[in-house]
């Protein structure tokens, strides 16, 4: 098959390599979608020691079992393999496992190649009338869904006023999922221009430049979805006494906090990793019943592009939040754009 494979800094190849195998209680899944992550470009800046080269990157994924007795069923997949038997995976928070494996992290390779082999377990069913390229958006949502859902619980649901940092994939689908969990009052703050312009062509949400957010700190709940020094520093200022900081975003590891601002306003840090198994069926399904409203902030790409896509982004080239990548053998069922 043909795959995207990161082979060291800055540097991708679309090349030939052995086709996956689906071994017990696995399906062997023909890519259709595959999403580009943030992760993926701290992978590919070698940022993220945990993604040695070389190495298939792309965790988000839709597509169609290929083989076997349930060959033909569309599927989205929720990358996030876990033992399933540990304290955290039977209590449900699946997304603390100490044995978690993620594709597109050694052992598993990544997404962004013709065919994936998953457990059984982590695929989806996608109703026919939802495109796969809107189905692969199910794990940056969710990322943002178990943010959204854990700062509210914070909050006992009282969050009137809400800010998300980031117009990318997680800031912008934090707002979204805000939205779907019953938020009215949503601010969504972006430092790129062009990126600030396309969402306010595409979406209905209020969109700002940081330097537009006025001085007081009147927002209930604040989701980083960057996770620089420079977002944490807009959050701990931005946050209410008694608010909220959910921080999902892996830009850097240190810097930006307040720390004596929120120990003497008692705001609440929380760190989010991921989604557990429900957050992502969660996600899912309210994809499949349309209610984070018209999926219009996606571009498309072939697969045999992904190296100019990846250097498009780190020049800041891309204003769409998020860039699709398509399989070069699946362009028939695509509008590439």
């Amino acid at each position: 098959m043909k795959a995207l494979v990161y082979t060291g800094v800055e540097s991708l190849e679309y090349k030939g390599v052995p086709n996956p195998v689906a071994i017990k209680d696995h399906e062997l899944v023909r890519v259709i979608a595959s999403g580009i992550c943030g992760s993926d470009m701290h992978a590919y800046l070698g940022h993220d020691e945990r993604r040695p080269a070389p190495l298939i990157l792309g965790h988000e994924a839709a597509g169609i079992i290929a083989e076997g007795p349930n060959a033909g069923r569309r599927v989205t997949v929720n990358p996030l393999v876990t033992c399933g038997t540990c304290a955290f995976c039977t209590s449900g928070r699946t997304n603390l496992c100490a044995q978690r494996q993620i594709i597109s992290m050694p052992p598993r390779q990544g997404a962004f190649a013709e065919y994936i082999a998953m457990p059984r377990s982590n695929l989806i069913t996608v109703p026919d009338a939802i495109p796969l390229e809107h189905a692969a958006l199910a794990e940056p949502l969710a990322c943002g869904w178990h943010g959204v859902r854990l700062g509210l619980a914070a909050l006992n649901g009282q969050a009137p006023r809400c800010l998300a940092i980031g117009g990318g994939a997680i800031g912008l689908g934090a707002a979204l999922c805000l939205a779907v969990q019953g938020v009215q009052d949503i601010t969504v703050v972006e430092a790129n221009a062009a990126r600030r312009a396309f969402l306010t062509r595409k979406t209905n949400l209020k969109i700002l430049c940081p330097d537009a957010l006025k001085a007081e700190a009147a927002f209930d709940l604040v989701v980083d979805g960057v996770g620089f020094a420079d977002t944490r520093a807009i959050a701990s200022a931005q946050a209410r006494p008694g608010g909220v900081i959910i921080h999902i975003g892996l830009g850097e590891s240190t810097g930006g906090l307040d720390i004596r601002r929120m120990t003497l306003h008692e705001i609440s840090f929380i760190g989010s990793y991921t989604y557990t198994a429900d957050d992502f069926r969660q996600t899912a399904q309210a994809i499949f019943d349309n209610r984070f409203g018209e999926i219009n902030w996606i571009e498309k790409r072939p697969l045999s592009d992904g190296s100019r896509a990846f250097k498009d982004m780190r020049l800041g080239k891309v204003a769409a939040p998020k860039i699709i990548l398509i399989p070069d053998g699946n362009l028939s069922l695509q509008t590439v754009v």
